[in-house]
C-alpha cells in the first residue's frame, strides 16, 4: 500500500510540472459562467445518494405526448413567461435525480398509442395499440379477446395491499391513461355504453365507465378527478349513458360514508375533513385548455388543485398510496398542431408537479415522470438566444428565409392541419399572429390530427429505488421498478395466455387513428 503515494511523491520531485502545473487558460476557464455553473451541477451530482429502502407511496406523473422536443419548448416557454432565460431555465421535474430514456414502441406499431403506452408503464405488459389492460393476445374491438388476457395493474396491485389509489386528469377519466389504471378493455374507445357496437355490449364487455364504478370494493380507485362526467349519466341528467343508469349515483352508494362527488372547484375544497373517497368530474367532455380558463374554465379545478388534493385524501390511508397525474392536453395540444396549447399545458403539468412535490417527501415517496409517447414537435433553425420560442426561426441573428422565399417559425411539426393542401402555396408565417391562441404550426404533412412520433420519451425520478431509473430503459421496466420500489413480490410464473414479446407476424388494420 505505500508503493503508490512512494512513486506519486518521487514523480512530483523528479517532474514538478506533472504535479503542479496550471494550463496558460486555467484562470479563464474557472472564471466563465458556465464553467462555474457546471462545477455546481457535479457537486449537486456527487452529494446525491441512491435511496434503496421501500417507497411507502408512489406517484406518476404521466405528460401524454410529451416528447423530448416538447419538454425543451416547454422549458423555454415556461422561462420566457417568468421573464427569465428560456433556455436555461428548468421544469420542475428537470430537476429530480434520476433519468432515463423509455423505448416506447407497442407490441403491434413502431409508434404506440396511448391506450397501449399506459398499458406497459402500469402492468409491464406491452400490448397492441388501442387496446387497455390486456396482453398482446387481445385484438382490437374484438370483445371475445378480453377473456383470459387480463393483467394487473399498479393501481390495483396496491389496492389489494391495502394501499389507497387515485388517478388524476385534464382528460375524461375513461380517456386511455387514466382508463390504464384501472379498466381492462379490447378498445380503447369503448368509454360509455354509447360508445359500443350492441354485438360487445350483448357478449358481456362492459365499458370503461362502468369498470371504474363496478370494480370490487376492494380494488375500486379511491380518488378519480378530471372530465367525462357524460359517460356516468342519462339523457335527462346531460349525460350519453344509453342503459339510463346515473354511475355517480351508484358511486356514492358504493362507498357510504367518507365519500363526495364533485363537480366544481368549490366543491372540492369544501369536502369534508374525514373524506376518504373522491370522484370529481368537473367537465361532462376533457377538461377545458389552461389557455381558455379565462371563459371556458369557470369552477374547474387546475391540475395542481386536483393533484394536491388527491394527495391529500389518499395520505389518509396508513398504509400509503399509488397516484396517477396525467397532463392529457399536451398531447391533445399537438394534435392540433397548435404549440401554444402544447407548451402551456406542459407548464402547467410542471406547476403540478412543483405542488406535489412540496406536499410530499421524497424518504419515503417514490415519485416518477415520463410520457407515454412522443409527437412530432421541431426546434429548428438558428433564431437568437432568448427570442420568443413561439415566434420565427432566425439564421444566427437575421431572419431565417426558405427556399420558397419566406419565412419559417422555430417550431413545427412533421403531421398536422398545418400542412400543406392541394397545390396551395405556404402561407408566409412573418405576415401572421404567430401568438395568436389558434395559430397552427406549419406542417409537413396534412393531417387532421397530427400522428405521435416513435423516438424515446424521458423519464425522470427521485425517490425510493429512483436510481433504478438510468440508461435506455424499456416502457414497460418503468413498470417494475414501481412495483419493486413498493416492495411488491413479482408473479411467480408469466400467465399462461402471455405472447411472445416478438412482433406479430400479420398486420393489423382495424385501429383508425394515432
Amino acid at each position: 500500500m505505500i508503493r503508490p503515494l512512494v512513486l506519486a511523491l518521487v514523480a512530483s520531485v523528479a517532474f514538478p510540472a506533472l504535479a503542479f502545473a496550471q494550463t496558460p487558460n486555467a484562470a479563464v476557464s474557472a472564471a466563465d459562467a458556465y464553467y462555474k455553473a457546471g462545477e455546481a451541477a457535479l457537486a449537486r451530482q456527487i452529494a446525491v445518494v441512491p435511496n434503496t429502502g421501500k417507497a411507502k407511496n408512489v406517484i406518476l406523473f404521466l405528460g401524454d405526448g410529451m416528447g423530448i422536443s416538447t419538454v425543451t419548448a416547454g422549458r423555454i416557454y415556461d422561462g420566457q413567461l417568468k421573464g427569465v432565460d428560456g433556455e436555461s431555465n428548468s421544469l420542475a421535474f428537470e430537476k429530480l435525480s434520476y433519468s432515463a430514456l423509455s423505448k416506447t414502441y407497442s407490441h403491434d406499431t413502431q409508434v404506440t398509442d396511448s391506450a397501449a403506452g399506459i398499458t406497459a408503464i402500469m402492468t409491464g405488459v406491452k400490448t397492441r395499440n388501442k387496446i387497455i389492460g390486456l396482453t398482446g393476445a387481445a385484438i382490437g374491438e374484438k370483445c371475445e379477446t378480453e377473456k383470459g388476457n387480463g393483467v394487473d395493474t399498479l393501481a390495483e396491485l396496491a389496492k389489494a395491499r391495502g394501499k389507497a389509489a387515485g388517478v388524476v386528469t385534464t382528460t375524461r377519466v375513461t380517456h386511455a391513461t387514466p382508463a390504464g389504471a384501472y379498466a381492462h378493455t379490447a378498445y380503447r374507445d369503448w368509454e360509455g355504453d354509447g360508445d359500443m357496437p350492441v354485438e360487445a355490449l350483448q357478449a358481456g364487455c362492459k365499458d370503461i365507465a362502468r369498470q371504474l364504478i363496478e370494480a370490487p370494493d376492494n380494488l375500486r380507485l379511491d380518488v378519480v378527478m378530471g372530465g367525462g362526467r357524460s359517460r356516468f349519466l342519462p339523457d335527462d341528467k346531460d349525460g350519453k349513458r344509453a342503459d339510463g343508469r346515473d354511475l355517480t349515483a351508484e358511486w356514492l352508494k358504493a362507498e357510504g360514508p367518507g365519500s363526495s362527488y364533485v363537480t366544481s372547484v368549490d366543491q372540492l375544497k369544501a369536502i369534508p375533513a374525514d373524506t376518504r373517497h373522491v370522484l370529481g368530474l368537473f367537465a361532462p367532455e376533457h377538461l377545458p385548455y389552461e389557455v381558455e380558463r379565462a371563459v371556458l374554465g369557470q369552477g374547474v379545478p387546475t391540475l395542481a388543485e386536483m393533484a394536491t388534493s388527491a394527495v391529500d385524501v389518499l395520505s389518509k390511508n396508513p398504509n400509503g398510496y399509488f397516484l396517477l397525474v396525467e397532463g392529457g392536453k399536451i398531447d391533445m395540444g399537438s394534435h392540433l398542431g397548435n404549440a401554444k396549447r402544447t407548451l402551456s399545458e406542459t407548464v402547467e403539468f410542471s406547476k403540478a408537479i412543483a405542488a406535489v412535490l412540496a406536499k410530499v417527501d421524497l424518504k419515503d415517496t417514490l415519485v416518477v415522470v415520463t410520457a407515454d409517447h412522443s409527437h412530432g414537435l421541431v426546434i429548428s433553425g438558428y433564431a437568437a438566444r432568448n427570442s420568443p420560442i413561439l415566434g420565427m426561426a432566425g439564421n444566427e441573428g437575421d431572419p431565417a428565409i426558405a427556399g420558397d422565399g419566406k419565412a419559417y417559425t422555430t417550431l413545427m411539426f412533421a403531421t398536422g392541419p398545418g400542412g400543406p393542401t392541394g397545390n396551395d402555396t405556404r402561407n408566409d408565417p412573418a405576415k401572421e399572429d404567430l401568438d395568436d391562441v389558434d395559430y397552427h404550426q406549419q406542417a409537413t404533412v396534412n393531417l387532421g390530427s397530427a400522428a405521435h412520433a416513435g423516438e424515446d420519451v424521458g423519464v425522470f425520478a427521485d425517490g425510493p429505488q429512483a436510481f433504478l431509473l438510468r440508461g435506455v430503459v424499456e416502457e414497460s421496466y418503468i413498470f417494475q421498478v414501481m412495483r419493486h420500489a413498493f416492495g411488491f413480490d413479482a408473479p411467480a410464473t408469466a400467465p399462461a395466455a402471455a405472447p411472445s414479446a416478438e412482433a406479430p407476424k400479420t398486420k393489423k388494420s382495424w385501429f383508425k387513428r394515432g
